[in-house]
C-alpha cells in the first residue's frame, strides 16, 4: 500500500468528524477534519512528511525550509523536516505566530532564519486560506522566499483561489474534501 493511500485511511478513520462546527474561518460546517489526530500520530506523522515531501518534489517546488501558522502547521513542518533528513536533504522548519512579540527578540517567525531562504507556506487544513496569507506576510516581512503553499486537506472553499490571487504563489495540498468523501 502506498504512503498516499495509507494516510487517506487514517485521515477518513481517525481524523474525520461529522456533527455541526464553527471553523477557525467563522464558517459553520457539518464536519471537522482534526489533523491534529493525525499530524501527532505515531503512524500518520511519518506518513505526513512522505506524502507532503512527494507532493512538492512532483510540482518542482525547491525549498530550503517549510512552516506556518502555528498551531496546525507546526507537526506538518517537523514530519516533512524529519522525512527529507532520511533522505538526507537539509530542510528546516520554522514557526510563524499570528504578531510579532513585542518582548525578547521581538520574532513573528520563530527557529532558524528564513531570510534570504526559498521556503513552503504549510497548513494541516483550510477553509479560506487566511492563517496561510497571514504565514505567507510574517515569512516575507522576515526575508523569506515564499515558493508555495502546501496543505494536506484542502476543503475546497477558496482558499487556494485566495493564496494564488493574494500571495501569488502556486497552492497545492494533498487531499481535497471530495478524496475524504466529504462532498
Amino acid at each position: 500500500m502506498s504512503h498516499r493511500t495509507r494516510l487517506q485511511e487514517l485521515i477518513t478513520e481517525l481524523a474525520v468528524v461529522r456533527g455541526q462546527v464553527t471553523l477557525s474561518s467563522g464558517e459553520e460546517a457539518d464536519y471537522y477534519v482534526d489533523l491534529r489526530r493525525i499530524t501527532l500520530h505515531h503512524e500518520a506523522a511519518p506518513l505526513v512528511g512522505a506524502v507532503m515531501t512527494e507532493m512538492l518534489d512532483e510540482a518542482g517546488v525547491s525549498f530550503e525550509a517549510t512552516g506556518g501558522l502555528t498551531m496546525g502547521a507546526d507537526p506538518v513542518g517537523a514530519a516533512i523536516m524529519h522525512h527529507t533528513a532520511g533522505q538526507g536533504r537539509l530542510v528546516d522548519t520554522f514557526v510563524v505566530r499570528k504578531a510579532q512579540k513585542d518582548y525578547g527578540m521581538q520574532r513573528q517567525v520563530e527557529g532558524p532564519s528564513v531570510e534570504g531562504r526559498t521556503v513552503v507556506i504549510l497548513e494541516d487544513t483550510s477553509t479560506t486560506g487566511g492563517s496561510a496569507l497571514t504565514a505567507v506576510e510574517g515569512v516575507r516581512k522576515a526575508g523569506g522566499e515564499v515558493q508555495a503553499v502546501a496543505v494536506l486537506v484542502d476543503r475546497d472553499t477558496g482558499a487556494k483561489e485566495r493564496v494564488e490571487q493574494e500571495a501569488g504563489v502556486p497552492y497545492l495540498f494533498a487531499y481535497s474534501k471530495s478524496e475524504l468523501g466529504l462532498d
